[in-house]
């Protein structure tokens, strides 16, 4: 059942779990801004990083105490105008007002919600089939929904996973660093961790989402340092570099399409960056070492066969 937007429509619970999101998001916007960013004096005895409570409130032509209970994320409303002030003095781009504005749970601020049970016309796999490069079609979450050939040879582990755990996240968390096919996993998650923060603003307080997060919060340090520093980003063009034990490096481009066949889907294809890539990618293509694996593959993964496109139907 679809859920509306207003703080009315929404349960209890989830309405404390938004409020409490927001209240850590400020304070981490807070805590980054620097006092001689905005005009003021340092000082000697600050006990924490950044601005004041009340030095952010008088910048932003606020009350200090309802400042104070929007950050302790008590149950007050906020005007657009008072969060636009808010935004602009912590400086916020495009994306973290958004979600400011998703959490303080202001009508219309509130995107589709991803659905993994919604499916996947039958089209949209032969885009994916036909396109010459890595191509998959993901979730807000990171579900893993669709992909290519090429796709999975440079993903072996991720592909061949069971069905609910087709995760790029999970993978990138999970994969062992000797056979793992992303360059730089921490620089990876880092970026992937802001896009789920950002989404996670349209669906605080889902059952799903909270399971999902605590799961990989105790799977890794490393994404729960992420996670606590409440960085958010859009899905966004960016290098990424891969490892093939069959064609070497990869190094490519990311670039990003809504699918509006599922809410909040979006297909990404990986294009080449160099000619050392664009070389290796074209091998694939043409079928040439998609079943090469790196040595200790079957270590890891004794039972499993890499599934291809049309074995999972």
């Amino acid at each position: 059942m679809a859920t509306m937007n207003g703080s009315a429509q929404h349960g209890p619970a989830m309405a404390s779990a938004r409020r409490t999101e927001l209240a850590a998001f400020l304070r981490t916007r807070r805590e980054r801004i620097l006092p001689e960013d905005v005009g003021l004096p340092s000082g000697i005895r600050r006990r924490t990083a950044g601005l004041r409570r009340e030095e952010l409130a008088q910048l932003a032509g606020v009350g200090v105490t309802w400042y104070t209970w929007l950050e302790q994320g008590r149950k007050i409303n906020a005007s657009v105008q008072v969060l636009d002030a808010i935004a602009t003095t912590l400086r916020l781009d495009a994306t973290e007002r958004a979600h400011l504005f998703r959490l303080a749970d202001v009508p219309g601020a509130a995107g589709p919600a991803d659905c993994l049970d919604c499916p996947l016309p039958p089209t949209v796999q032969q885009i994916v089939d036909v396109i010459p490069l890595p191509a998959a079609v993901l979730t807000e979450r990171f579900d893993l929904l669709a992909w290519n050939e090429v796709y999975a040879s440079i993903f072996p582990a991720l592909t061949s996973a069971p069905p609910g755990e087709r995760n790029t996240l999970l993978a990138n968390l999970a994969e062992p660093a000797c056979c793992g096919p992303v360059e730089d996993p921490d620089q990876h998650c880092s970026v992937l961790v802001a896009q789920l923060r950002a989404a996670y603003g349209r669906h605080v307080g889902d059952p799903a989402w909270t399971h999902f997060i605590r799961r990989l919060e105790a799977l890794s340090p490393t994404f729960a340092a992420a996670w606590a520093a409440h960085d958010v980003a859009r899905p966004t063009t960016y290098t990424k570099k891969f490892r093939h034990p069959g064609v070497g490096p990869i190094t490519t481009t990311t670039t990003s399409f809504a699918v509006n066949a599922v809410p909040g889907a979006r297909l990404v294809v990986y294009t080449p960056d160099d000619e050392q890539s664009s070389q290796a990618l074209a091998r694939l293509a043409a079928g040439d070492q998609l079943a090469a694996r790196f040595p200790c593959w079957s270590a890891h993964h004794p039972q499993r066969s890499v599934l291809t496109p049309a074995a999972v139907g």
